[in-house]
């Protein structure tokens, strides 16, 4: 057996067992079937769309080496180059691959488009109080605890409603000047002794009353200022409290803090009223819609990780302070569109990022590009590609190894370069 030839092309041979494109296998030629070359008849040129035959443009290898010739040759296996007319000649940069390997390895192209993007950053987070509704209850003079009405933590408390009842001697003293003050100038000079009781955050209704029966109010109920659940309680019924001691920690806990630790990388795209949801794994079938209100200064320099707050509705005070969390925020502006890809177009070796243009009837171009934000399974094309282009989006690999292949073999088959240091011929006389 000599070689294998094209079973519709005598000028078609091959030194190996191959198909024809519509999946034929090759025709195997032994010693007396040789055809003779020089009376086989050439192939008839392609007609172009006006009807004439296409002009002939070159002789390529049948073999796929970037070897040209404008005559009529053969290879060192003896089969004919193969005639390339206008309209079939490969583009600079491009790779022509047929449909029949097309269709076996798969591959797929989709067209570029607009799209808003948004990026899912992914964090851990734990519940916190809201700070901004910590209040401690303390008072401004010492004082005897007569009754505790709030007992215990975790108590919710309502605005207005006794906490205790105090007995303070400093109090009831300035409700003694007061009353003098007022007995002496007639009710028209006791600014001084109200404003003393004020400093000392006397409750409103013991001013009332000291009004009324003139008076001092020996013992009376401290009420709550606001409404809360009691975090923490240190007042014990019968003690002693020093001025500013904290007796009770209130907070509102309506809404909570989810602390979440987000990687370096991904703080740049995160902003201040970015949506988030969270999940606890308390509640595995529920998400609590957040959004970012804070990103703190500073990183944590063992994890590399920047604190983010979100605020979270707790109206049902379900969440409870340091449950683990699991935050998603959105990152990306998610309004503005941006020209995308699908993720599996892009061919990323770490020093280039890739897209295989379709350039249609077999033919496709590798194309550098730069790349922005991803999301929801797409990227985005800063720079390389327009709008409506059509890139490969499955086997592209297969592509990208064929573009390389080519440039491999047009660089070792290429003709060396002179070399320019070598010393020039010295002319003779």
């Amino acid at each position: 057996m000599l070689y294998w030839k094209h079973p519709d092309n005598d000028s078609d041979f091959a030194a190996e067992p191959k198909k024809t494109s519509d999946g034929r296998d090759y025709v195997a030629v032994y010693d007396d079937q040789e055809v003779d070359f020089a009376q086989a008849k050439p192939k008839e040129p392609p007609l172009a769309a006006g009807g004439g035959p296409k002009k002939l443009l070159y002789y390529r290898n049948p073999m796929g080496l970037p070897d040209t010739s404008p005559l009529p040759k053969k290879d060192w296996m003896g089969m004919d180059y193969i005639p390339v007319y206008e309209g079939e000649e490969d583009e600079p940069g491009t790779v022509k691959v047929s449909v029949a390997k097309l269709q076996n390895a798969g591959v797929r192209s989709e067209p570029t488009a607009m799209r808003r993007l948004v990026r899912p950053i992914r964090a851990p987070g734990i519940a916190k109080p809201d700070e901004r509704t910590l209040l401690t209850v303390a008072l401004r003079a010492d004082s005897f605890i007569e009754w505790l009405y709030v007992n215990e933590t975790g108590r919710h408390v309502k605005k207005g409603e006794p906490l205790f009842r105090i007995y303070s001697p400093d109090m009831v003293k300035v409700q003694v000047d007061y009353r003098i003050s007022a007995n002496a100038s007639g009710l028209r000079d006791d600014r001084g002794a109200l404003r003393r009781m004020e400093n000392l955050q006397i409750p409103e209704a013991v001013l009332v009353e000291l009004k009324r029966t003139r008076e001092p109010v020996i013992s009376f109920d401290w009420t709550s200022p606001v409404s809360g659940v009691v975090m923490q309680k240190k007042a014990i019924e019968g003690m002693m409290m020093k001025a500013g001691d904290e007796m009770l920690r209130l907070a509102d806990l309506s809404s909570i803090w989810v602390i979440a630790d987000v990687p370096e990388q991904d703080i740049a795209q995160i902003r201040v009223g970015t949506r988030a949801k969270v999940s606890f794994r308390a509640f595995p079938n529920e998400v609590f819609d957040g959004r970012v209100t804070f990103i703190l200064h500073e990183l944590e320099m063992a994890t590399r990780t920047a604190k983010v707050r979100i605020e979270v509705a707790n109206l049902d005070h379900r969440i409870k302070h340091e449950m683990f969390a699991d935050v998603e925020i959105n990152a990306g502006d998610g309004e503005a569109e941006r020209l995308s890809v699908p993720v599996s177009a892009l061919i990323d070796s770490g020093n280039r990022q890739v897209v295989i243009v379709d350039r249609g009837k077999g033919r496709f171009e590798p194309r550098a590009v730069k790349v922005g934000l991803r999301g929801d399974g797409f990227i985005e094309i800063a720079e390389g590609i327009k709008a409506g282009e059509n890139v490969v989006v499955a086997a592209n690999f297969l592509i990208d190894a064929e573009s390389n292949l080519k440039a491999a073999l047009s660089s070792f088959t290429s003709e060396p370069p002179k070399d320019a240091g070598a010393p020039a011929t010295e002319k003779k006389p």
